[in-house]
């Protein structure tokens, strides 16, 4: 029987191919040759569940990670997010703000960085084309005067991208900003960012579908952005005529289907202070007919919903993962954190409609955001 130190190059990279991201980096380590190895990277990551991005270690400054597939952290040290907000994360990249209201587009497993422009004025009264060049409590368009941490946390409601940066260099990052969660478009290249033209009413999600970008609103509207002239919404699909009143929704391509998931919630004690989820209803707004349809299950799917750009995966592939399934992280603009902390994160069960936690750790408000799923795309 051969021994392992015996196998040949290409068997060694061929066994890379069913290696996790923590188990890649543990085969480097084993000796010089396979660390060698292990650097070539010409076969992709084994599938892998989405990554909880936490809060940033205090004294190392370095940025801890939560693994699902095995429930554990890891702490690593990533320069490009020391001190900075994550606004969002797509296709493995995160939007990460400092505290002087500067944005990038980073991916913490190489280092691969796009500078943003400034970000647009806060407040959707105020001159939309305005840069920030003064201090956030310079500012009187807004609904009040806000410090330099305040204005980290709420400039940017939500960031995705249309394509990962890795594979096309022609990709679009699209984000929701100010009080209104206006969207916005940036192109590599671009000075500034564009503001999309649409009405004058707050949006809720954002998504990438068929190569469009769509948004849906609390008015139980969804539009799709027109690039024909100057970027503008405009109103498509049937009316969102739901009972109840969500918390929150959210888009994403599952599978080429569109879909619309509504969040509900609910106060927990009698001072009705901790605001906790309730359930979820899964919607697909079928475009071509004009008719909503509810569905009832997703199969083997679970979906990953949060600030990120929504995420789903096949639950068969992986023991610890929840069958039709949906696992939420806190909402930021819960009125509960500043009390509680980011205490409502689980995994709603479609089929028996009931919520169970997948994260035991209490987790209190970072100083950098609350947790935001993330997929590891380091090469």
């Amino acid at each position: 029987m051969a021994a392992w130190s015996d196998l040949t190059n290409d068997v060694l990279e061929h066994i890379t191919s069913f290696l996790a991201l923590p188990d890649h980096y543990r085969f480097g380590s084993v000796c010089k040759n396979w660390r060698s190895v292990s650097k070539w990277r010409r076969y992709p990551l084994a599938p892998q569940l989405p990554w909880l991005v936490l809060e940033e270690e205090k004294e190392t400054r370095k940025r801890k990670f939560y693994n699902l597939s095995d429930g554990k952290h890891y702490s690593i040290e990533i320069p490009e997010l020391h001190g900075r907000y994550i606004c969002g994360s797509s296709h493995g990249w995160l939007f990460a703000i400092d505290i002087k209201i500067n944005g990038i587009l980073v991916n913490p497993f190489t280092q691969e960085c796009y500078e943003l422009p400034p970000f647009p004025a806060y407040s959707r009264k105020a001159d939309v084309t305005t840069l920030i060049e003064k201090v956030p409590s310079d500012y009187t368009g807004g609904p009040r005067n806000y410090t330099f941490e305040e204005m980290q946390t709420k400039i940017v409601f939500k960031a995705i991208l249309s394509h990962d940066p890795k594979k096309r260099s022609d990709f679009t990052a699209m984000i929701m900003f100010g009080c209104l969660r206006t969207p916005a478009i940036w192109r590599p290249g671009d000075l500034c960012w564009t503001v999309v033209d649409g009405p004058e009413r707050s949006m809720e999600d954002i998504v990438y579908f068929k190569g469009n970008f769509y948004v849906v609103s609390p008015e139980k509207e969804l539009y799709v952005m027109d690039f024909e002239s100057e970027p503008k919404l405009i109103e498509v699909g049937p009316q969102i005529d739901i009972e109840g009143f969500p918390f929150e929704r959210y888009l994403i391509d599952f599978n080429g289907n569109l879909l619309l998931i509504e969040r509900f919630c609910d106060y927990e004690d009698e001072e009705q202070e901790l605001n906790v989820t309730v359930g979820f209803n899964v919607l697909e707004p079928n475009l071509e007919e004009n008719i909503l349809y509810e569905w009832f299950d997703i199969d083997d799917f679970a979906l990953f919903l949060g600030r990120n750009s929504a995420i789903y995966v096949n639950s068969s592939h992986f023991p610890k993962c929840k069958r039709n399934g949906i696992y939420f992280t806190h909402l930021t603009r819960s009125f509960s954190a500043p009390k509680f902390g980011c205490h409502d994160l689980g995994v709603f069960d479609i089929t028996n409609k009931t919520i169970s936690k997948f994260y035991l750790v209490e987790v209190f408000p970072p100083l950098v955001g609350s947790p935001v799923w993330f997929t590891p795309n380091p090469w």
